[in-house]
C-alpha cells in the first residue's frame, strides 16, 4: 500500500528543495581595487547598483575614522603614508575599478551630518538619505542621539569630545559635525550636480507633516510612477513624493495605519507585534510592484501595495534585541536584525537578502513566504565575514554587494556561483 506523505513531511521537503535552490555566493577578496591618493572608506551607510551594474557607495568619511586612519589629514600631518578619507560618494565598475566620485557641502543644499542609504533611479540620478545620528530605541539606556561611529566619548563622559562640547580625547578623531539634525533627502545627477532637496535639517514637524522628514534612513524610486519612497525613520512611516518636484503624495505607518510620534515603543520578543514601526531602516520596490519595508528594531519586514495597503509581514531572528556600541560610553546603535534588504536577480525575485548587522550575517529568505532558507557569512574581520553589515545590493548578474558600518568600513563583493 502506497504511503501518503504527511503535510509536515511535504513542508520539510519543500523547505529543503528551496534551500538547495537558494543562491550560492562566494566572496571576492580582491574587490574593490585599491583606492588612489591614500583614500580609505569610513563607516559605510549605503550600497546600490545601477542599470550598468556599476556599484555606488556612500560613507561617513573622516568623522568615522580613527586618528591613526587619517594621519595625513591632521594639522600638522602625523603620517606621510596613511590616510585620507575618500570622497563621500564613489562609483565602481563590476571589476572594482573606481570610475567617479563626489559629495560634501555645496551650493543649494545641506550635506548630511551622517548619510544613510543610497539609491540610483532609472535615469541614473543618485539619491541619498540624510539619516543623522542614531537615537537609541525606546527602553534603551539614554534617549539622546548618539554617534555609533564616534571615536571619542559622548558629552559628559570622561575625556570629552570636541564635536560634543568637550576637549578632544587624546588619540581620537572628531565625532559627527555639529549643526541641526538631519531631516532631508538629496538628489544628484550622476556627475554630482545637485538636483533636488526634500526636507530641511532641523525642521521636523511630526508624522503628519507633508513637507518635513525626521532622520530618513533610505529611499527607493518607482520609475513607472516617477515617485520616490522615503523610509522616514524618525517619523515611523513611509512617505512618497513626486521624484521631480518633491511634491507630497501619501504616507503610512505599520500595517498601513496612521503613524504616531511615539512609534512602537520598546521591543519585547515575547510581546505581541507593535502596531507602529520602531525604526524604518529600508524601503525597496519589487518587480511585481510590492513595497518592502525594514523595521529594524522590530526584527520584521512588512510588505505593502504602492498605495500603502498592508499585504503581509515576516519576522526575522525574533529573539534579536540589541547591543551597546562604544563600550563604557554606552552608544547604543545596533538594535534589531533587519537593517537592509535586496532582491535576487531572477525574474521572479524568489529570494530576499537581509543584512543583519547585529547578528553579523546575511540571511536569505524565500520572498513569497519570508521564511529563511539560508545565510551568508559570519562575524569577523576576514574576507567573507562581517562586522555590522548594514547595507546590501544585488546586480543583474546575481552578484551581491555588502557594506559594513561602524568599525567595519568596507564593501565586499559576493559572486554568484
Amino acid at each position: 500500500m502506497r504511503r501518503i506523505p504527511s503535510a509536515a513531511a511535504i513542508l520539510v521537503a519543500t523547505a529543503a528543495a528551496l534551500a538547495a535552490q537558494a543562491p550560492r555566493l562566494e566572496v571576492n577578496p580582491f574587490w574593490p581595487q585599491p583606492l588612489p591618493n591614500h583614500w580609505v572608506f569610513g563607516s559605510i551607510t549605503g550600497v546600490a547598483t545601477d542599470a550598468q551594474d556599476h556599484v555606488w557607495v556612500v560613507h561617513r568619511g573622516a568623522d568615522s575614522l580613527e586618528g591613526n586612519e587619517k594621519g595625513m589629514m591632521a594639522t600638522p600631518p602625523t603620517s606621510t603614508k596613511c590616510c585620507v578619507a575618500a570622497p563621500f560618494v564613489l562609483e565602481f565598475d563590476a571589476d572594482g575599478k573606481l570610475l567617479s566620485h563626489f559629495g560634501g557641502p555645496g551650493q543649494g543644499y545641506q550635506w548630511p551630518q551622517s548619510p544613510g542609504g543610497i539609491a540610483v533611479d532609472a535615469k541614473g540620478n543618485i539619491w541619498i538619505a540624510a539619516a543623522g545620528l542614531d537615537t537609541p530605541p525606546a527602553g534603551a539606556r539614554g534617549r539622546a542621539a548618539v554617534d555609533p561611529d564616534a571615536v571619542g566619548p559622548p558629552a559628559g563622559a570622561r575625556g570629552g569630545d570636541a564635536a560634543r562640547g568637550g576637549a578632544p580625547a587624546r588619540g581620537r578623531g572628531p565625532a559627527a559635525p555639529a549643526g541641526p539634525p538631519d531631516a532631508h533627502v538629496l538628489k544628484f545627477a550622476r556627475d554630482g550636480k545637485f538636483l533636488l532637496q526634500i526636507g530641511a535639517p532641523g525642521k521636523m514637524e511630526g508624522p503628519d507633516s507633508q513637507t518635513t522628514l525626521n532622520r530618513p534612513a533610505a529611499v527607493a524610486v518607482d520609475a513607472a510612477a516617477n515617485e520616490v519612497y522615503v523610509a522616514d525613520s524618525g517619523n515611523h512611516r513611509i512617505i512618497v513624493f513626486d521624484a521631480d518636484s518633491g511634491t507630497y503624495k501619501r504616507h503610512w505607518g505599520a500595517y498601513g495605519e496612521k503613524p504616531t510620534a511615539a512609534g512602537g515603543g520598546a521591543y519585547d520578543p515575547s510581546a505581541a507585534a507593535a502596531r507602529q514601526f520602531r525604526d524604518v531602516s529600508c524601503v525597496e520596490i519589487a518587480k511585481d510592484g510590492t513595497v518592502y519595508v525594514c523595521d529594524r528594531a522590530s526584527n520584521r519586514i512588512q510588505v505593502f501595495q504602492k498605495d500603502g495597503k498592508f499585504v503581509k509581514e515576516g519576522i526575522v531572528s525574533k529573539e534579536t534585541t540589541g547591543a551597546t556600541v562604544g563600550g563604557q560610553f554606552g552608544a547604543v546603535s545596533s538594535f534589531g536584525s533587519v537593517w537592509d534588504i535586496a532582491f535576487s536577480n531572477d525574474p521572479q525575485q524568489r529570494f530576499l537578502y537581509v543584512a543583519d548587522g547585529h547578528d553579523k550575517k546575511v540571511i536569505v529568505l524565500q520572498r513569497d513566504s519570508l521564511a529563511p532558507v539560508g545565510s551568508i557569512g559570519s562575524g569577523g574581520r576576514l574576507a567573507g565575514q562581517f562586522l555590522a553589515v548594514g547595507s546590501i545590493a544585488a546586480d543583474s548578474r546575481g552578484n551581491v554587494y555588502t557594506g559594513e558600518q561602524h568599525h567595519g568600513k568596507r564593501v565586499q563583493k559576493w559572486v554568484r556561483r
